[in-house]
């Protein structure tokens, strides 16, 4: 019995320590500041990737073009007159990873090739089962979870219950106040 309780102690301490290495991002927007932690040790190629777009400042001035109440928010892929912004080839989905898009998870976005995601991201705002990773094909494949909201999830509810309307070459969805992302900046990694 000590054995088991040592080994439980052992993998707790090991997830906890896992959590504790991950990268941390601070993104501030025209509503408020979020936090994230990235999950670097599930979805290594997609957070370099965030990463990447991040300390390069790529974010600085995009909008969250996208809000949909009762599924998710996204962004970072326009600028403020909804000019795209320049990407680097896709990466690697990784929805795999076992990360369910449940409230608060950060995850990539994408067409509809699985492989297809760059630079715009989405914040689940419900439990969006029907995202998860099922099997590799083209419909089964699924969004890669890659962090969460550590702090700031008022403001991303906010966002989500902002009114929308066409905007830009959008029909739906857009903020009618635009929502900028003024900074995303790295603020501890996992070194």
């Amino acid at each position: 019995m000590r054995s088991f309780k040592v080994l439980i102690a052992c993998i707790l301490l090991w997830s906890t320590q896992a959590a504790a290495d991950n990268p941390v991002v601070e993104m501030k927007t025209s509503v408020g500041t979020l936090r994230f932690e990235l999950f670097a040790d599930k979805a290594p190629k997609t957070v370099a990737n965030f990463l990447q777009y991040v300390n390069e400042g790529t974010y600085a001035g995009t909008q969250f073009h996208r809000v949909i109440p009762d599924f998710m928010i996204q962004g970072g892929g326009f600028d403020r007159e909804f000019r795209q912004k320049p990407t680097r080839p896709p990466v690697e989905n990784e929805a795999g990873n076992r990360l369910k898009n449940e409230v608060g998870t950060l995850a990539m976005a994408r067409t509809s090739n699985p492989h297809s995601a760059t630079i715009q991201f989405f914040i689940n705002v419900a439990n969006n089962a029907a995202l998860d990773f099922r099997e590799p094909s083209t419909a089964g494949f699924g969004y890669a979870v890659f962090g969460k909201v550590t702090q700031g999830m008022d403001v991303v509810m906010r966002i989500a219950r902002t009114p929308t309307g066409p905007g830009g070459p959008f029909r739906s969805d857009v903020p009618q106040q635009a929502v900028i992302i003024e900074s995303v900046t790295q603020i501890s990694d996992n070194k």
